[in-house]
């Protein structure tokens, strides 16, 4: 036997039932979709609706809330800072921000500041300028003998 001579088992298909072809096939005419409404109509499916069941979205509890002063931060870790200076993206003997980083490539929009965090090595001597690091992160640049340069926390 051959690939091309596989054939499914008889009975193991069936045929397709093909609707709307004349009143004699028996399901011609509305096609099984009954008379008329919402539903006979195409490309209809009522979105969230389970029969009168209450749906899933109301039986679930309302949570959180957007908070209106939030920052949303692009994170950058140390590691793809190094690879960035590695490959001559940016420049370590300059003060490095977000503009920089969004020239670079490593960031692809500034958002509400960049935020530094410790994944991966840092060798090079940096001075960053950002909204916020963590303190490994800080901890790891001035080990390497750079500088980080934060805002003024409000009192």
């Amino acid at each position: 036997m051959k690939l091309n001579e596989l054939r499914d088992a008889e009975g193991a298909t069936k045929a397709r039932k093909r609707v709307g072809r004349g009143i004699g096939s028996g399901s011609g005419k509305t096609g099984g979709r009954g008379v008329k409404g919402q539903k006979s109509r195409s490309g209809v499916a009522i979105k969230g609706f389970e029969g009168g069941q209450m749906p899933l979205y109301r039986r679930l509890p309302k949570r959180g809330f957007t908070n209106i002063f939030g920052k949303d931060y692009n994170e950058v870790s140390l590691g793809r800072i190094q690879a960035a200076i590695d490959a001559n993206k940016l420049d370590a003997a300059a003060t490095i921000d977000g503009a920089a980083l969004l020239n670079a490539g490593v960031i692809r929009r500034l958002k509400d500041g960049v935020r530094v965090l410790s994944g991966g090595e840092i060798t090079a001597k940096v001075t960053l300028d950002v909204a916020g690091a963590s303190k490994s992160a800080v901890e790891k640049i001035e080990k390497a003998g750079g500088s980080v340069k934060l805002p003024e926390k409000a009192a």
